[in-house]
């Protein structure tokens, strides 16, 4: 049985971990579970029953689905109804709520439906179409937190949201744009540049390369002078792959250039892993730890925060080589060609191994806005992606949990193609004060 100093008692006659784990999820450790009838009666706080027995004075009770009692990993039967004005599922009668919560909430928070067979796009990826939320148009709500907070009003129940949070988080996957790359590439680029008669593009790259010019991925000293305007406390995620190629463009983590950026970055904020892209996963440990190394030496930090590059997000394993590498927190939750709530839910929460069928120490940080998918994959003006910004920043504020989205270093320059982006950015900053 839990403590019974909670706020909260749940009435389960199974033991279940998947049960424990979104109860105390839920209530944010408010809550304990046992099967003992005598002590649930005495409990002197609020009483949930979540089980089909009658019990007398419970200020709630939820009818069970089978799912917590499961131990194994299967296909569910999924239909949608509708309660209060929002979808649910696992619809169940006879209790004070419609739907099983616990179970419904577990389900999406899990990410249950990527554990099954799905199929994977050209980098091993979750397509988000096959979600339920995208097929049932409920993507861009955080459900389950609406679902909680509907429910604990409804029958009074003593609950805190998580706490609101805003941090800017920035993907450095191509710290330069021409300082710092080999003679090669930067030759490469100025032939390119010839052939499609960008003019204006070789001036930059010999202006840049004579130390005339200030490189136009160089925005570090403008994103610092932001925070430190705006109080804000970001965190960069670096990519460090030793390979070169169409997805991983950076400058080599032996380069002078990029041992100086980090170690700038890491005197003042938090720097974390950005993971390079593997399309085979036997040695993805191995080079997680390897890539690990690397950002530690150069940032002289220990390095326990990651997000993965592409948002290449397989499970279980991206998760379980994460956590045998010694990374305590990832980024990682959200769509990289779509914005909205992977998992249904503002907060941060521990990664629940439904093989192993338990809670992990790893916690997990959701992200729902990123500057890229908006250029590229949603292809919104800047006016656009802004009114979405502000509409997720909202969502977090009304539901808690900590606001982070994405930015990119080359996106937030003033070349002609993105100089509205960085305006929009500090704009956002100096309107959330």
């Amino acid at each position: 049985m839990g403590d019974l100093g909670s706020d909260i008692i749940v009435y389960s006659p199974i033991a279940s971990a998947r049960l424990n784990y979104i109860v105390k999820l839920l209530f944010q450790g408010r809550a304990c579970i046992t099967n003992d009838i005598a002590a649930f009666v005495s409990f002197p706080g609020k009483k949930i029953n979540y089980s089909s027995a009658s019990l007398s004075g419970v200020d709630s009770q939820v009818i069970p689905h089978t799912l917590l009692f499961e131990k194994e990993l299967k296909e569910q039967r999924i239909t949608l109804t509708n309660w209060q004005g929002v979808p649910v599922i696992f619809e169940t009668t006879g209790g004070t709520i419609p739907f099983d919560i616990f179970a419904a909430s577990f389900y999406l928070i899990t990410r249950y439906e990527e554990w099954l067979p799905h199929n994977k796009d050209y980098l091993g990826r979750y397509n988000y179409q096959q979600s339920i939320a995208y097929q049932h148009g409920f993507l861009e709500q955080p459900l389950v937190n609406s679902w909680v907070e509907k429910w604990v009003v409804q029958n009074n129940l003593p609950y805190a949201k998580p706490a609101f949070s805003f941090k800017p988080s920035y993907d450095i996957d191509i710290a330069y744009s021409y300082k710092y790359h080999s003679i090669l590439r930067n030759i490469g680029g100025y032939f390119k540049d010839l052939l499609n008669a960008n003019f204006s593009g070789i001036t930059e790259r010999v202006q840049v390369l004579a130390g005339i010019r200030k490189d136009p991925y160089d925005v570090y000293d403008w994103l610092n002078q932001l925070h430190e305007q705006y109080k804000l406390d970001p965190i960069y995620f670096f990519l460090v792959s030793a390979k070169r190629d169409a997805i991983h463009k950076n400058i080599s983590p032996n380069s002078k250039g990029m041992g100086n950026l980090i170690q700038g970055i890491a005197r003042k904020y938090k720097v974390g892993l950005h993971p390079s892209v593997q399309k085979i996963l036997d040695g993805y440990e191995k080079k997680l730890r390897n890539e690990k190394i690397i950002i530690e030496e150069l940032s002289a930090k220990s390095v326990t925060q990651s997000r993965q590059h592409y948002i290449q997000l397989r499970f279980p394993d991206t998760y379980q080589a994460l956590l045998q590498a010694g990374i305590k927190e990832d980024y990682s939750m959200g769509y990289p060609t779509i914005s909205g709530f992977r998992a249904s839910y503002t907060g941060a929460f521990n990664w629940f191994h439904l093989l192993n069928n338990e809670e992990t120490s790893l916690k997990i940080f959701p992200f729902c806005y990123m500057d890229a998918t908006q250029i590229f994959h949603e292809r919104n003006t800047p006016e656009v992606a802004k009114i979405k910004m502000d509409y997720y920043y909202q969502q977090f504020q009304q539901y808690g949990g900590c606001f982070m989205p994405i930015f990119h270093n080359q996106f937030l320059s003033e070349q002609a193609n993105f100089g509205e982006w960085c305006s929009i950015y500090a704009d956002f900053c100096l309107r959330k004060l």
